[in-house]
This record gives C-alpha cells, structure tokens and sequence, in this order.
C-alpha cells in the first residue's frame, strides 16, 4: 500500500484524522447528507460510505433519515474502530454498522445498496476503476452512487461503460467549487 493510500500516515491515527480535516470537509459532510436526505429513499433503505473514514458521513445520514439503514467502509482498521465507538456514543449502532474492507472488494451481495456516497477517498484508491465497478455491483438496480472529491480527482472515477457525469459542488463559503461530485 502506497503512502498516499495509507493517508501519509494518518489511516492508523482516526482521532487526529477527523480533528485535522473537520474544519476543511465539515461543510462537504453535512452537504453529503443533505443530498442523501433529499434524495426520496424509501424507508428501510440501504446506504453505503465508501472509505468512510472515522464514520462522520454515515452517522449524520443516520440522523437526517431516521428510517435508513447505513454502512461504512474503510481500509483501516483503526477508522472503522473509531467509527464503531462514535456509532455506539450516539445511540446509533443499530442502524449504522462500519466494516474494514477494501472498495475493490467488497463483502457484501450484488444489489444491497439504494444509494452509495464516497466523500474524500476516491483520491486514495489504488485502483479507482475496480472500486467503481465493485461498488455499482453492490448497487440495486436504479439506485444511485455520488463520489465526492476533488474536481480534478473525479476523472479517476470514470470508467469505460459505465455512465457517469461531474457535477460541481458547493460546500461552503468560497466563491469557487473545488469539490465535486462524481454521479453514476
């Protein structure tokens, strides 16, 4: 696993992780959930953070759709510890589970997921083409996938016969978009 994989370090530290990039990426989160709570899912549906880090993204999904069930990957077994803690202190661990796995292999059945969101990891895969394709096998049919990154990191995400389109997105005060958000 390359150092930029591995976060330059900060995989195994998840405490640090989320001090140092929740002022920068605060805003995205919240907007991540918003789009997911505006997005018309049934109740009882299924989503999926990919690369969720220390599991911000899918505790506040959790809280804006009271009736979804929500997952979380990542490769770090250090994050997805400090995802499981911050689940259970919320009083969220029933709906919202975090697994160590691997984008590119993931251990769940084909159609499992109604919407798939990725904030901020796409960057870090080290093979982007596998992971969307592993990740749109796990997708139902008709569902939805948004991987959100750096504008310039999106085009890591695009893969041959598999539709998709970039969209910019606005995460805070800035009077540019540096983030986007990959839609399949």
């Amino acid at each position: 696993m390359s150092l930029h994989e591995r976060m330059f370090g900060l995989a195994g530290h998840a405490r640090l992780y989320h001090r140092l990039v929740r002022p920068f990426f605060g805003p995205m989160y919240d907007r991540i959930a918003a789009d997911v709570a505006g997005a018309g899912l049934p109740a009882g549906a299924r989503v999926l953070d990919a690369g969720t880090g220390p599991g911000r993204v899918p505790l506040a999904i959790a809280r804006t759709l009271p009736e979804a069930r929500v997952d979380g990957v990542d490769l770090s077994a250090a994050m997805i510890d400090e995802a499981r803690r911050s689940a259970a202190a919320a009083g969220l661990a029933d709906r919202v589970t975090f697994t160590v796995a691997d984008v590119a292999a993931l251990p769940f059945t084909d159609a499992t997921f109604d919407l798939i969101v990725s904030s901020m990891s796409l960057h870090h895969w080290a093979d982007p083409a596998a992971g969307v394709r592993e990740l749109r096998r796990v997708l139902r049919p008709g569902g939805r996938m948004w991987i959100y990154d750096a504008r310039v990191a999106l085009g890591r995400g695009e893969v041959p016969g598999i539709p998709s389109r970039r969209e910019p997105v606005r995460t805070g005060r800035l009077p540019f978009r540096l983030v986007g958000r990959l839609v399949i």
